[in-house]
C-alpha cells in the first residue's frame, strides 16, 4: 500500500504520520521536545533537538511501513524563528517561539510611530510580537547573531527542509512567509519596504514557493530513503483548513491545539484588513501551470491546550490531559469561576501583549472541578469572540464550524461550542487534520491524489452536534467572561 508521510512539527512535539489514499492514518510516532523559559514571557526551543526528534519519528514510521513513501509533507508551528549558519548548518541561537513576548515594546514603538496601517495593508497582520519579524530583529540586535552572507533565517519548515535536503534547499511556502511581517500577501513577494522597516537583510531569507509542489529531495544518511520528494508545506493552521476540506469561501474550522486558531476561507481575492482579525494566505496551488492563492480570515487564540498542560505540569491538578473532561464533569458549571489563560498575552480580537493569566470568582467552595470547567469554558468563549468578529466582518456567521485538535475530542467542549455559536459543530473522523492537510498538499503534487474533489470525498464526520441551551443564560456567561478579560488586560504594562 502506498502512503504519504506528514511531519507535524508542533509547539510541544513532533509527530510523523503515514496516510493512505483514503486519508486514513495508518502509522504514527510522536516525541516531545524541551520548552525553555529563560525569562518571564520568553519562550525558546532548541532547533537541533527539534531536528533530532524529527529524525526519530520519521525513522520509526518508515521502519514500520516497510515501503518507501510517495512523498513527504511538512506542517509546522508558525512564526517561530530559527537562524543558522549556512556553512555549518548549526543554529546560531535557540529558536524564539511564536508565544514569546520579548519584543512587545518594540512593536508598540513602531505602532506609535505610525507604521501600523502600512503593515496591515501589506501583510494582513498586526504589529505584535507573535509574528516573526520582531523576533528576527531582536536576534540580530540584542541576540548577538552576526549578520553576514552565511546567515540563514527560516520558520520551522525551512529549518527542517534545509536539514532533510542536506543544506541543498533554503525554501518556505507562501503560508509560512505570510506570517513573518516581511511578506506582501498581494504581490506574493518579500517586501523591500518591510525589510527596511525591520532592518533585516534580504540575503538571509528563503525562497518562497507554492504550498504544493516539489521543495526538494531528501539527502543521504537520514532515516528516510535518499531522494524522497518533499512536496507539500503549510503552516499548521492553514494545513488544518486544507485537511478539513474547507475549499469553498465561508468554510470555517477551529483547531484546538496549544492555542486555538479559527480560519475562514474567503476565496481568491485578498480582503481589506479587518479590525481584531488577521488576513492570511490560506494556501497556494499550481493551477494550469500558474500559482493560484486562496486567502483566509484568521482569529489567533494563543492559549487553549497550553492551559491544560499548565493544569497538569504547573499545578498538578490533573495527571493526564485526558483527565480534564471527567474532572470538569464533576460539577454542572464553574460556579462563577472565570479563568482567562492570557499566559502569553491575548490574541484575537484583543491583541494585548501585556495581558496576563487571571482567575476570577473564586470562593471557598471552588475546587479542582470548577477550575477544570473554567479551562474548558475559556476555550469556548475565546472561540466565540473570534467567530463573532468574523461574522461581523463577513456579514454572515459560518453555517457550520469544523473542529479538530486534541481538545476537540471532548464532547462537552463540542456541545458548548455549538450552544454558544448557535451553529452546528462537526468533528471529523480523522482527528489529525493538520498533518492530513500537509499530506494532501504533498500527495497532490505527486499525483497521489488527483484533485480537491478526491480530498473532499475523503472527509467524514465523526460527531456533529446541534446548538441548544438557553440564549439568555449563554449570553450572561459570555458577558461574565468579558468581565474577566477586562481584569486580565494591560496587567504587565508598566
Amino acid at each position: 500500500m502506498s502512503h504519504v508521510i506528514a511531519i507535524d512539527a508542533g509547539t510541544t512535539g513532533v509527530r510523523a504520520i503515514a496516510f493512505a489514499h483514503d486519508g486514513t492514518p495508518t502509522l504514527s510516532a510522536y516525541r516531545e521536545f524541551t520548552q525553555h523559559f529563560p525569562q518571564p514571557g520568553w519562550v525558546e526551543h532548541d532547533a537541533d533537538e527539534i531536528w533530532q526528534v524529527t529524525q526519530e519519528v520519521l525513522g520509526e514510521v518508515h521502519g514500520a511501513l516497510g515501503t518507501n513513501p510517495v512523498a513527504v509533507g511538512i506542517t509546522n508551528q508558525r512564526e517561530t524563528v530559527v537562524v543558522w549558519d549556512r556553512r555549518t548548518g548549526r543554529p546560531l541561537h535557540r529558536a524564539i517561539v511564536w508565544q514569546d513576548r520579548r519584543t512587545a515594546d518594540y512593536c508598540n514603538h513602531l505602532a506609535d510611530a505610525g507604521h501600523l496601517p502600512m503593515v496591515r495593508d501589506l501583510t494582513g497582520l498586526v504589529l505584535d510580537p507573535y509574528f516573526s519579524a520582531s523576533k528576527l530583529r531582536w536576534l540580530l540586535t540584542d541576540g548577538g547573531v552576526p549578520v553576514d552572507d552565511n546567515l540563514a533565517f527560516g520558520t520551522i519548515d525551512s529549518w527542517l527542509i534545509w536539514k532533510l535536503t542536506g543544506g541543498a534547499r533554503h525554501v518556505t511556502d507562501t503560508t509560512n512567509a505570510s506570517r513573518t511581517l516581511l511578506f506582501d500577501i498581494r504581490s506574493m513577494r518579500w517586501s523591500e519596504e518591510l525589510l527596511s522597516l525591520w532592518g533585516i537583510p534580504a540575503s538571509c531569507l528563503p525562497e518562497v514557493r507554492p504550498s504544493s509542489g516539489r521543495f526538494g529531495d531528501t539527502a543521504d544518511g537520514l532515516t528516510l530513503p535518499a531522494g524522497t520528494p518533499i512536496s507539500g508545506v503549510a503552516g499548521d493552521q492553514q494545513a488544518a483548513l486544507f485537511g478539513q476540506a474547507c475549499f469553498a469561501p465561508g468554510a470555517t474550522k477551529n483547531t484546538y491545539g496549544t492555542g486555538s486558531f479559527v480560519l475562514m476561507n474567503v476565496g481568491s481575492t485578498c480582503p481589506e484588513p479587518v479590525e481584531g482579525l488577521l488576513t492570511t494566505v490560506a494556501w497556494t496551488l499550481e493551477v494550469d501551470g500558474r500559482p493560484h492563492t486562496e486567502y483566509a480570515l484568521e482569529g489567533a487564540i494563543f492559549v487553549t491546550g497550553a492551559a491544560v498542560q499548565w493544569l497538569r505540569d504547573g499545578l498538578g491538578i490533573i495527571d493526564h490531559a485526558s483527565d480534564l473532561e471527567p474532572l470538569a464533569l464533576q460539577c454542572e458549571s464553574s460556579d462563577g469561576v472565570v479563568l482567562v489563560p492570557a499566559f502569553a498575552g491575548l490574541g484575537s480580537p484583543w491583541w494585548d501583549p501585556y495581558a496576563r493569566g487571571t482567575i476570577c470568582g473564586l470562593t471557598r467552595g471552588s475546587g479542582r472541578p470548577q477550575i477544570a470547567r473554567a479551562v474548558i469554558d475559556a476555550m469556548v468563549h475565546q472561540t466565540r469572540d473570534v467567530v463573532d468578529a468574523m461574522a461581523a466582518a463577513s456579514g454572515t456567521p459560518p453555517v457550520v464550524l469544523r473542529v479538530d485538535g486534541g481538545a476537540a475530542a471532548m464532547n462537552t467542549l463540542v456541545q458548548q461550542q455549538a450552544d454558544h455559536l448557535g451553529v452546528p459543530v462537526a468533528r471529523p473522523r480523522v482527528a489529525e487534520t493538520t498533518a492530513l492537510g500537509a499530506a494532501y498538499l504533498a500527495g497532490l503534487a505527486e499525483g497521489f491524489w488527483q484533485s480537491l474533489d478526491d480530498i473532499t470525498d475523503n472527509w467524514q464526520v465523526d460527531l456533529e452536534v446541534q446548538p441548544g441551551g438557553d440564549r439568555a443564560t449563554l449570553d450572561a456567561a459570555h458577558e461574565q467572561w468579558h468581565r474577566g478579560v477586562e481584569r486580565a488586560r494591560d496587567w504587565a504594562q508598566e
